[in-house]
């Protein structure tokens, strides 16, 4: 069971530490999703964690996660645990769907229509293993962004992709500067936090240090990796871990397979390192 604990502070000469852990893009794997949950128990007490967004699409155990996620919240409380929505979760609750290019030439059509059939199916299979309890939580967590004032630090804030734009991937390892820049202009802080990419980073950005924390459940950079982050300030002074934590990919792809997940062959590669 993950311990959370205010541990704020003046003891021995220290006089002020706190403790975040960030998770995003869970997608429906929850055998990723429980080995973050072990790989925070390992490193010891948080004051807060911070969810930022696409809890349940696109994997295999869409329901779990978010039960897992509303368990979690419910034995700590909201004001320990904070969870907003991404555009996979808005995806979902919408029925909207993220816009491809429409293609120009005849030759491109049968890979585009296989394309767009193959994810309305896979929303259409996790929509239908989400319980109401699932579905209002993810309702309920669409919009908002989170804020953080740490002391001798200054303003962090959370959202998904960019603030106001979940799908936006301005702020990707590789974005330019003045892209990045840009993506943050509406907003006064110091640290950004976020996910969407799939795509762990640490990055400095016009005044502003960007941490994505990766994919817990579908990470592109370290595919079959469950990836969080966990941040400590001490004394006003950040320190970044960006944990990687491996799991049983096959056996979770094994078990997807057995309960009808209907796109086995988009999923497996996707997956498997």
């Amino acid at each position: 069971m993950l311990h959370l604990v205010n541990l704020t502070c003046n003891w021995w000469g220290i006089d002020y530490i706190m403790r975040l852990a960030i998770i995003s893009d869970i997608h429906g794997n929850f055998p990723a999703l429980q080995a973050v949950f072990a790989d925070m128990e390992r490193c010891g007490e948080f004051d807060l964690i911070w969810c930022l967004g696409d809890l349940a699409a696109l994997g295999g155990q869409a329901h779990e996660c978010v039960q897992a996620l509303i368990s979690l919240r419910e034995r700590h409380g909201e004001e320990a645990v904070k969870i907003i929505g991404g555009n996979t979760d808005r995806y979902l609750v919408t029925g909207a769907r993220i816009a491809f290019p429409p293609p120009k030439e005849e030759d491109d059509f049968s890979a585009y229509r296989n394309n767009m059939l193959g994810m309305s199916a896979i929303y259409q299979w996790n929509m239908e293993r989400l319980s109401w309890g699932d579905f209002t939580l993810l309702r309920d967590i669409l919009g908002p962004e989170l804020k953080l004032e740490v002391e001798g630090y200054g303003r962090a804030v959370g959202f998904h992709a960019i603030p106001g734009d979940d799908e936006s991937v301005a702020l990707r390892p590789d974005s330019a500067d003045e892209e990045a820049a840009d993506a943050l202009l509406d907003r006064g802080g110091r640290l950004a936090l976020c996910g969407h990419t799939h795509l762990a980073m640490d990055r400095l950005v016009d005044g502003w240090r960007v941490i994505n924390p990766g994919s817990v459940g579908l990470s592109f950079g370290n595919p079959g990796i469950a990836e969080w982050a966990l941040l400590e300030w001490s004394d006003g002074a950040l320190t970044v871990d960006l944990r990687q934590v491996p799991y049983a990919v096959e056996r979770t792809l094994r078990e997807w397979e057995k309960l009808g997940y209907p796109e086995m062959d988009w999923i497996r590669p996707k997956l498997m390192s």
